[in-house]
């Protein structure tokens, strides 16, 4: 049991061999550590590099404000760089994965009260440890879980205590949600809100929605082109005038422009240079091309009678259409828009995508329970796959494939080096949870499966048991599962916000600074083993002192005793602004988690607000006892103070008066 917690630990954080390595570097008395003077800002706003030179490696680190110009400020935003070189040639060092958290500098003390040392405190991060965890850390990465409900939970797999203080925060929606599709840069998540008409623009720093863009009618496929300047949403909608696809700059958070292309569901793919995008249209049988630097309908290609997946090979030049009443994959020219080939594969197939080199395509058939490869070299199927019952969605990790299935719980996972003709391909599975995700009825656009960030280990989500599971591939099962508690989790995907290699040798990312004072900037290093901590100074932010103290809470509990049942308790209360006293409206982000003491039972309900400043959360209060409510918003600052808590006490449910008559 022991050593399964080590290794869920060691997932959590990803970075497994970092942190083995890192727990016998830190019990190395004759490694020595260094101190960095304060970062220094000019009057430009930029910073001074700080430079630690060690066992044949220099490293030079810099904080530099988004804003030319501008301090380092609390709440704003932050470039961070560090530049690792050889120190003799001065060449730069790639792949090296550095780990970096920053944290107060006077935060984290020994028992006795003495102050920790940089590498000490970089062993309570590496742990894990839920009272030890830096204010930013910049080797983390979120799971998101979209919902069946509107809303979309955010989960932080680094830390688990039963399974409860997983859940990091709720993004509520206006509308159910059917797909999704994250930024370049994991900076923004666009929501596809089918009865809405809308796409949700959600920024991933705060986890809050930033806008609601108008997508036209029934938008249901969202897809972001490789340079990552256009969003493209397919309408759905029954009616030919709109039926097609809308286009949305992500710079201006406008529609740009809108075509009629066909009728039926759209999928849709780009070239790898987003010159070109294509758009299939399964009731009209054709694939739609556009020029996107013009954003204008260049023609339109038939394709078979239902043209089910689109998938671009940028080795091959060309995409891929499969029909799955044609039985065929129909593969065009992404420079003459002709049709080269077309690939008999048999009624059934659909989903189809390409390994990230673009050599072999693998379709799904769910009619016959198998997975079709196709060579992109020559255009000829290679291999026809037995894998998961009515195999139905399909995604990539650096060494293999895994499919999912509407009929059954297991995963098959397809070992992507033994592909290819002559060979025999290697196929393993393995269970992600107790029953057919079909059983839980309708269900997303949106993956359910979703790699890792290490890049080997997925999320898989189960809809029937409510259950995220992350399996590590060399496993035979997976290592552990997050429940998703209070929602019915549908979709997966991963959201990094590690630290990046730039540029060979540079690492770095954006951040937001999240506190003012003397802050450190804890780094580690693997190969070789170094740790160091750089100062940085932030200045404070007047703004957010001033929000800070306005936000208040006025509970108005018609009465401080309940009874325990199936019907919900209604939770409601005042937010108000301390300066002005006047309610604070129109607060998007309010939930209300509630206690059960003296046990770990919590959950979190979304609050909406029914008067001007008044809101009010449902909670499910089925077990009798001490309960106690914390009001929380993002926006409003609250969470962390104690004028947002209020205490509620539950009865037994009432006895049945129900009874015969004598």
């Amino acid at each position: 049991m022991e050593r399964r917690r080590m290794m869920q630990t060691a997932m959590a954080t990803g970075v497994l061999a970092l942190l083995v390595s890192a727990g016998l570097y830190l019990h190395r008395a004759n490694v020595q550590q260094g101190t960095a003077p304060a970062l220094v800002v000019t009057k430009a706003g930029a910073s001074e590099r700080q430079r630690v030179t060690r066992d044949g490696v220099s490293i030079e680190f810099e904080a530099l404000p988004a804003t030319a110009g501008e301090p380092l400020m609390e709440g704003q935003l932050a470039d961070i760089r560090f530049h690792i070189r050889d120190a003799a040639s001065g060449q730069p060092l790639s792949g090296v994965a550095p780990g970096a958290w920053l944290d107060p500098a006077s935060t984290t003390v020994s028992r006795d009260g003495r102050k920790l040392g940089c590498k000490a405190r970089i062993g309570l991060y590496l742990k894990g440890v839920m009272g030890a965890r830096a204010l930013l850390d910049l080797n983390s990465y979120y799971l998101l879980l979209m919902n069946k409900d509107p809303s979309i939970s955010v989960i932080d797999p680094s830390i688990s205590v039963g399974g409860i203080t997983s859940t990091l925060s709720r993004i509520p929606l206006k509308r159910a949600p059917m797909d999704w599709v994250v930024s370049n840069a994991d900076k923004r998540l666009y929501v596809s809100m089918p009865d809405a008409g809308e796409i949700a623009v959600i920024d991933t720093e705060s986890f809050q929605v930033l806008s609601y863009v108008a997508a036209g009618s029934e938008p249901v496929r969202v897809a972001l082109q490789p340079d990552g300047r256009y969003l493209w949403v397919g309408n759905n909608t029954p009616d030919s005038a709109g039926s097609g696809v809308t286009v949305i700059d992500t710079q201006t958070l406008q529609k740009v422009f809108s075509y009629p292309s066909g009728q039926g569901f759209h999928e849709i793919s780009f070239s790898d240079d987003s010159r070109h995008a294509f758009v299939s249209n399964r009731d009209s049988g054709t694939l739609s091309v556009f020029d996107i630097t013009n954003l204008r309908h260049i023609s339109d290609v038939a394709t078979g009678p239902q043209p089910l997946s689109a998938a671009y090979s940028a080795l091959a030049q060309a995409v891929y259409v499969s029909d799955g009443k044609a039985g065929t994959i129909s593969v065009i020219d992404a420079r003459s828009f002709k049709t080269r080939a077309v690939i008999e594969t048999g009624q059934g197939v659909g989903p189809m995508r390409f390994t990230p080199d673009g050599r072999f395509g693998l379709v799904l058939n769910t009619l016959e329970n198998r997975l079709q490869v196709i060579d992109a070299a020559n255009d000829q199927q290679v291999h026809a796959l037995d894998v998961t019952a009515e195999p139905y969605q399909l995604t990539f990790t650096r060494a293999f494939a895994y499919v999912r299935g509407l009929g059954s719980s297991r995963v098959s996972m397809i070992n992507l080096a033994s592909l290819g003709q002559g060979k025999q391909p290697i196929i393993q599975d393995f269970e992600a949870g107790p029953a057919a995700p079909k059983l839980a009825g309708n269900l997303p656009l949106a993956d359910s499966l979703a790699p890792a960030r290490d890049d080997a280990a997925v999320f898989v989500v189960n809809p029937v048991d409510n259950t995220a599971y992350y399996y590590m591939e060399g496993m035979n099962a997976p290592m552990s599962g997050y429940l998703n508690r209070g929602h019915t989790a549908r979709a997966a995907m991963v959201v990094d916000r590690s630290l990046r290699e730039l540029q060979p040798g540079v690492y770095g990312g954006r951040i937001k600074l999240p506190a003012a004072g003397q802050l450190d900037m804890a780094f580690m290093l693997n190969q070789p083993q170094m740790t160091h901590c750089f100062a940085v100074e932030v200045q404070a932010n007047p703004g957010l002192e001033k929000l800070r103290a306005t936000a208040k809470v006025q509970f108005m509990l018609e009465q401080a005793t309940v009874r325990a049942g199936n019907e919900p308790v209604m939770a409601r209360f005042r937010v108000v602004q301390g300066t002005t006293g006047k309610p604070w409206q129109g607060l998007q982000d309010v939930q209300v988690r509630y206690y059960l003491a003296p046990s770990a039972w919590q959950a979190t309900a979304l609050a909406r607000e029914v008067e001007e400043g008044v809101y009010e959360a449902p909670l499910q209060i089925k077990r009798a006892g001490a309960y106690y409510l914390q009001v929380q918003s993002s926006t409003a600052k609250l969470g962390g103070n104690g004028q947002s808590f209020a205490s509620l006490r539950a009865l037994p449910a009432q006895p049945s008066t129900e009874a015969a008559a004598p």
